[in-house]
Formats: structure tokens, C-alpha cells, sequence
């Protein structure tokens, strides 16, 4: 079974770049302390790395 992450978004989204916010957009996150899980992918995590600074994420077993 694939790993999942849990994603949170701890910062919020005003005053940062265009794509980073279309990156957090792309990840189901709207509002800042909103949570979503997702699938362990490179995708993913690519999505992940470009906004660290505004995301927490644990991994799920």
C-alpha cells in the first residue's frame, strides 16, 4: 500500500508569488490550517518543495 502524506497549510497565501499560490491551489489547500491527504508521489512532493516555507507535512503510515 502507498504511503500518504498529511499536508497542512501553516502560513498564509497573500503576498507570495503567483505560482506558489497556484502550487497550494493544486494541493486542495484554501485556508491557512486547512489539512489535506495525499498520495506519496514525486509529483507531490515536487508540489511540496516549492512551498515548504508554508506547509507542514507528516507522513502516514
Amino acid at each position: 500500500m502507498a504511503k500518504k502524506l498529511r499536508i497542512t497549510q501553516v502560513k498564509s497565501e497573500i503576498g507570495h508569488k503567483k505560482g506558489h499560490r497556484r502550487v497550494l491551489r493544486s494541493l486542495g489547500l484554501r485556508k491557512r490550517n486547512q489539512t489535506v491527504e495525499k498520495f506519496d508521489t514525486p509529483v507531490i512532493r515536487g508540489m511540496i518543495n516549492k512551498v515548504n516555507y508554508l506547509l507542514h507535512v507528516e507522513t502516514i503510515e
